[in-house]
């Protein structure tokens, strides 16, 4: 899962940025409200992680216009404001579930793993193109009928490209989905996964567009 943290302690950003990344999530991370706005607009996340103290503008006010959106996202507040109210106006507002600091990460770990499981259960869990089916819930992939392993990083770019069959990832874009800001990784790392995962599913699958990038063709 994608997602946008955005909180102005750095601090705190850091150890939930590096504690979010070690359970699989792909984490960017922002300091401002705008900057919020702005990223939401450019590169749409799964899930929001939103503090509303920010230093430019309300959360509330943040969390106001991410759902005035096309596609209104996931969102958990986190934040000090702990009275009713205030918990009462974040979820009035849209927000999906509110944490109030201090709090445990594994409360919030399971907070998340709960956001994810309700959207995949929304949504169809199953995604088939000819032979192979992608389960987005059990994060699972078969081919005919028989389950193939594959790392985090094979199945996040393996279901970014079977989502949306026929659209043409770049290599950046495809790098966006699988890491976040500031994240080292090689200069050919796209190109080891497709390597890799072409390897364990069907020839031709995934194909190659020359100077462009890589795209998955509807069955």
């Amino acid at each position: 899962m994608q997602i946008l943290l955005v909180e102005d302690d750095l601090s705190l950003a850091d150890s939930l940025t590096t504690a979010l990344r070690r359970e699989g999530f792909t984490i960017n991370h922002v300091a401002t409200g705008k900057a919020a706005l702005l990223a939401v607009e450019t590169e749409p996340p799964e899930l929001v992680i939103l503090d509303l103290g920010l230093p430019d503008m309300d959360g509330l006010a943040v969390l106001k216009k991410l759902h005035q959106g096309k596609s209104p996202l996931l969102v958990l507040v986190l934040t000090a404001r702990n009275t009713t109210q205030d918990k009462v106006s974040g979820l009035n507002l849209g927000a999906d579930d509110y944490l109030a600091k201090p709090f445990e990460m594994p409360e919030l770990f399971a907070r998340l793993r709960a956001l994810q499981r309700r959207v995949a259960t929304v949504q169809t869990t199953d995604i088939t193109i000819g032979p192979v089916i992608l389960d987005t819930l059990a994060y699972r992939v078969s081919v005919d009928g028989k389950e193939v392993e594959l790392t985090r990083r094979e199945f996040m770019l393996l279901k970014a490209l079977m989502e949306y069959p026929g659209r043409v990832f770049s290599r950046n874009k495809l790098e966006s989905r699988l890491y976040g800001w500031g994240e080292e990784l090689s200069s050919n790392s796209i190109e080891v996964h497709i390597h890799n995962l072409r390897k364990k599913i069907p020839a031709g699958f995934i194909k190659t567009i020359r100077g462009i990038g890589y795209t998955i063709r509807e069955a």
